[in-house]
């Protein structure tokens, strides 16, 4: 099971940042990733990074304001997002078990919203 919290309601150039809490699961086994879906939109890759936290990737979009973290000895994973802009307003998802490919992911959190005003 995963859990996402951290999501609100921010002015453009604030910040935010997202926890998800992992259950039930080898989690240090694990590559996690987070995903956003706008209204009306599909779905889209935001940031992920290997089981051992050696790697990372980030949707382009993103890079240089978004971070990715996690914390194995509190199945954890985190997303540091700074410079947030109107754009990332969307619903935003963990998940675990995949990489860069949305398909490839096997478990999902339930979302959280972010929400960034003008």
């Amino acid at each position: 099971q995963l859990t996402e919290s951290g999501g609100g309601s921010v002015q453009t150039g604030g910040s935010l940042r997202l926890s998800c809490a992992a259950s039930g699961r080898t989690f240090s086994r694990e590559n996690m990733g987070w995903f956003r879906q706008a209204p009306g939109k599909d779905r889209e890759f935001v940031a992920a990074m290997y089981f051992n936290g050696f790697r990372t990737y980030y949707a382009d979009s993103v890079k240089g304001r978004f971070t990715i973290s996690r914390d194995n000895d509190k199945s954890a994973v985190y997303l540091q997002m700074n410079s947030l802009k109107p754009e990332d307003t969307a619903v935003y998802y963990c998940a675990g078990g995949g990489w860069i490919n949305i398909r490839s992911y096997s478990s999902w959190g339930q979302g959280t919203q972010v929400t960034v005003s003008p």
